[in-house]
C-alpha cells in the first residue's frame, strides 16, 4: 500500500487539527482514524514524535492537563499554514483519495476471502464426499452478503468524499486567484494615484513618483519650490531628479484632447508565485525598498514627511478596505 501520506504533509495537517482547537496526542490520532473513516490509523510513535519535533521549532507549544500534554498552535504556526493554504487544499483532496484506494484494497480483500472461502468449502465438501448442511451453507453467503454491502458502502462514502474535495480544492483555487487579481489591481490603482499625486507635488515626491511609478509623460524635477506644468508636464521643486508624471497636457493651440493616463507598468517584473499573500508581500517590499531609495537619494524634509504620512495613510486605508471581507 502506499504512504497515506507524502513527505511533509501529515506535519501540514497535525497545524490544521491544532488550529482548530488545542487537543492532546491521542485525540489528534483518534480525529485522523475518523477523517479516514476508521480504515486508517496512525501510531502514537508516528504522531508523538511529529508534535515534539513542531514544538522544538516553535510552530506549537503544550500545557499540561490531567496528566496529559495539550498541544496548541502558535502565531508562528498559524503563518506556516497561511502560507501553505494552496497545500492544505490539495492535502485534503489527497486524503479523500487515499481513503478510496484503502476502500478499493478492503473490497479486493473481502472478494479474496470470498473466493477462498467457497474453494476451501468445496474441497472440504470433495474430501468428505458427504454434503455441506444448509444451514452452514446459509451462514457463509449471509457472512458474504455482509462483507459486500460493507466494502460497497465504504466505496461510495470514499466516491462522495473524493467529490466535494474536488470541488472544494476548485473553489479554493478560484479563491485565491482572485484575491491575488483584486490585491494586484488595487496595488496599481494606487500606485497610479500616487503618480497623479506625486507628479504636482515637486520635491522629493514628485522625483520620486516620476522615478518608479511611471507614466505616459516625461517630468524633471529642479529645485526652486515652484512648479509649473508644460506639454510634458516639468515639474520644479525642493529636490533634484528626474521622474514620469501621469498624464501629457494637451496643447491649448492644437485644440487636441489631452490623453488619458497609461496604466503603470511599477513592479512588472515581480512573477507570480501562485501565492497571493506571497505576492502581495514582494509587492510591499519593492514599494518599501523604492521609497527608501528616494529618501536615501534625495532627502527628506519636514514639509515632504508630512505629504508622505498623508498619502501612505490613504493607501492604507484602501488596501485594508480591499483584501478585507467583500460584503
Amino acid at each position: 500500500m502506499p504512504p497515506v501520506f507524502a513527505h511533509g504533509r501529515l506535519r501540514l495537517y497535525l497545524l490544521k487539527l491544532l488550529d482548530e482547537a488545542p487537543r492532546h496526542g491521542y485525540e489528534v490520532i483518534r480525529l485522523l482514524e475518523e477523517r479516514f473513516q476508521g480504515l486508517y490509523a496512525p501510531s502514537a510513535g508516528t504522531v508523538y514524535p511529529r508534535l515534539a519535533k513542531l514544538e522544538a521549532e516553535g510552530l506549537v507549544t503544550y500545557a499540561t492537563e490531567g496528566g496529559r500534554k495539550v498541544y496548541s498552535i502558535t502565531e508562528a504556526g498559524r503563518a506556516e499554514l497561511a502560507d501553505r493554504g494552496g497545500e492544505l487544499a490539495d492535502l485534503e483532496l489527497e486524503i479523500r483519495e487515499s481513503v478510496s484506494e484503502l476502500a478499493a484494497e478492503i473490497r479486493d480483500d473481502v472478494r479474496g476471502a470470498a473466493g477462498a472461502l467457497r474453494r476451501e468449502m468445496r474441497a472440504a465438501a470433495s474430501a468428505s464426499a458427504t454434503p455441506v448442511e444448509d444451514a452452514s451453507w446459509a451462514a457463509a453467503k449471509e457472512e458474504l452478503r455482509k462483507a459486500r454491502q460493507e466494502w460497497k458502502e465504504q466505496a461510495r462514502r470514499a466516491k462522495d468524499e473524493s467529490r466535494r474535495a474536488r470541488e472544494e480544492a476548485q473553489a479554493a483555487r478560484r479563491q485565491a486567484k482572485e484575491a491575488q487579481e483584486r490585491a494586484r489591481e488595487e496595488v496599481m490603482r494606487i500606485a497610479s494615484q500616487f503618480q497623479e499625486q506625486f507628479a504636482k507635488s515637486g520635491g522629493m515626491l514628485g522625483n520620486l513618483a516620476g522615478s518608479w511609478l511611471g507614466g505616459s509623460g516625461a517630468g524633471t524635477g529642479t529645485g526652486t519650490g515652484t512648479g509649473t506644468s508644460t506639454g510634458t508636464d516639468t515639474n520644479t521643486g525642493t529636490g533634484t531628479g528626474t521622474g514620469k508624471a501621469a498624464t501629457t497636457a494637451a496643447d491649448p493651440a492644437s485644440g487636441a484632447a489631452p490623453s488619458a493616463p497609461a496604466a503603470p507598468h511599477w513592479a512588472e517584473d515581480l512573477v507570480s508565485t501562485g501565492d497571493p499573500a506571497r505576492d502581495l508581500d514582494r509587492l510591499l517590499d519593492r514599494f518599501r525598498d523604492d521609497v527608501r531609495d528616494a529618501a536615501r537619494d534625495h532627502g527628506v524634509t519636514p514639509a515632504g514627511l508630512a505629504e508622505a504620512r498623508a498619502h501612505l495613510a490613504a493607501a492604507a486605508d484602501r488596501l485594508a478596505r480591499t483584501l478585507g471581507p467583500r460584503r
